[in-house]
């Protein structure tokens, strides 16, 4: 009895510990702003995709349209066309994160 709830509690650790690194891992950031504003500053490891190439340059990278997808730019308003043409296109888990500096306060969180 006791070996049964120790693999019990094993396997509800590892589901507590695994399951929100695998949504982490499922989860994508992408910065919509212009290259110049990239070069002035960006959050490493986020790929950099225009909102005006947006939907192509996202079904190439992330196929998947139930794929969470979190995109920011200068204040918010290109991430919100993005996340509107990406909608238009079938995707499902698009969150428009507004700014840059939103996108990097949303992370600590």
């Amino acid at each position: 009895m006791r070996a049964s709830f120790s693999m019990k509690a094993v396997l509800i650790f590892l589901s507590l510990v695994l399951l929100p690194l695998a949504a982490q891992a499922e989860r994508v950031w992408i910065d919509v702003r212009t290259e110049a504003e990239h070069r002035q500053d960006h959050i490493d490891g986020d790929p950099l995709m225009p909102h005006q190439n947006i939907v192509a340059q996202v079904s190439e990278q992330f196929p998947d349209k139930n794929r969470e997808i979190h995109l920011y730019c200068r204040s918010g308003n290109r991430a919100g066309q993005a996340k509107s043409a990406l909608e238009s296109a079938g995707y499902t888990n698009v969150k428009n994160r507004g700014g840059i500096a939103d996108a990097r306060e949303a992370r600590d969180l």
